[in-house]
């Protein structure tokens, strides 16, 4: 199989989908690897880093998605991408669809295979392929929120860990998952005052035996949230529906009531957010203002640590593409019922069920898709 990787076009994205031991590993099996040049720049590797493992480069994206039998990337496709893609061709990568009509329409319409890395599961009922970004992204979190809180950046001039005599900061985590727990673990780690909400009792009982008395859990309600985000100098979205847009668990009218100077980081933004004022924004310009509070909605946050980003999404994701690429991919869905879950769009087809719900399309079932 000929793997394509073309460079991010996202704004201030400098990841890449394979570094060159990625590269090296499916040239080993047999398979061919074309770069576009500067791909692998912004996470520390260079041209020269992927001709010496055997990878070819060539001079533009165009060629990388005229040639690729498969197109592995980070961030979804943007537009001009999105329109190069052919009949058939296998794209994998973070899609994030609910939220986006714009691009779920352009994908329907390509006749490509789209495998989405947020939706393919592990035997535990995790999401292997998020993990490693939600773990940036939650320790991310808490140094965005920190420095949205000095004064110049427009926030109450809070240090999160106060010094003896004031009060820490008081952060709160809506969300005990992947982000949440990194979130926690930072903030923490800093001094502040940590309380996290969750509605799985499970999911509270093991933040406790891993921070102990450091860390507060509340079960989460309306009036939970609503009193906790209230008395909060930051609070954290980091609530995940998989596949599906987030839940607005922060209202408008709860966010003109908070302290003038807090600041909301919205780390579910990639699938809506879960702040109703929330909006994407860059790392250009991460952060806006409503209400007085400092909204921070950066949608590729792990993107501005590249190369830790990098190298811990490939840890992950070259297995998955080891096994589309020796199968084809319609053998390797057929064989990992996890990889069939990331099947999002198949050849005009909707494939994954909250996708199709969020977005108004007719579900069709993974397996009769490529059948």
């Amino acid at each position: 199989m000929l793997i394509g990787v073309p460079k991010e076009i996202k704004t201030h994205e400098y990841r890449v989908g394979m570094v060159p031991a990625s590269a090296r590993e499916c040239i080993h099996h047999g398979h061919s690897v074309i770069i576009e040049t500067g791909a692998g720049i912004g996470a520390g590797a260079a041209d020269d880093d992927y001709r010496t493992v055997g990878a070819e480069i060539v001079p533009t994206a165009a060629e990388v998605f005229e040639r690729a039998d498969m197109i592995v990337k980070v961030k979804e496709p943007q537009a001009p991408e999105r329109a190069m893609l052919r009949d058939g061709q296998v794209l994998f990568t973070y899609l994030h669809l609910a939220p986006d009509p714009d691009q779920t329409h352009d994908l329907v319409k390509s006749n490509a295979v789209c495998i989405a890395y947020e939706t393919v599961t592990d035997d535990h009922g995790g999401l292997p392929l998020l993990a490693p970004m939600s773990q940036v992204a939650g320790r991310m979190s808490i140094q965005a929120g920190a420095h949205c809180l000095e004064k110049e950046a427009g926030g109450r001039g809070v240090l999160l860990g106060g010094v003896p005599g004031v009060h820490p900061a008081k952060v709160v985590v809506i969300g005990g998952g992947g982000v949440g727990e990194n979130a926690a673990y930072m903030a923490i780690g800093v001094g502040a005052d940590v309380t996290v909400l969750d509605r799985n009792v499970d999911t509270m009982r093991a933040l406790v035996v891993r921070f102990g008395q450091q860390i507060k859990t509340v079960y989460s309600t309306a009036l939970a949230i609503e009193q906790e985000v209230l008395a909060a100098d930051l609070v954290i979205g980091a609530v995940l529906v998989p596949g599906a847009e987030a839940p607005k668990l922060v209202t408008r009218d709860l966010v003109s009531r908070m302290k003038p100077g807090s600041v909301l980081v919205d780390v579910a933004i990639d699938q809506g957010g879960c702040f109703e004022t929330s909006k994407p924004t860059t790392h250009a310009e991460p952060t806006y203002v409503v209400d007085e509070v400092v909204h921070y909605c950066v949608a590729n946050m792990p993107g501005a640590v590249a190369t830790t980003s990098t190298y811990a999404l490939n840890n992950v994701t070259l297995p998955f593409i080891l096994q589309l690429a020796d199968k084809g991919y319609r053998q390797a869905l057929l064989d990992n019922p996890h990889l069939m879950n990331g099947l999002n769009v198949h050849r005009g087809a909707v494939t994954y069920e909250a996708v199709a719900h969020d977005l108004g399309y007719d579900f069709v079932d993974p397996r009769q898709a490529i059948a």
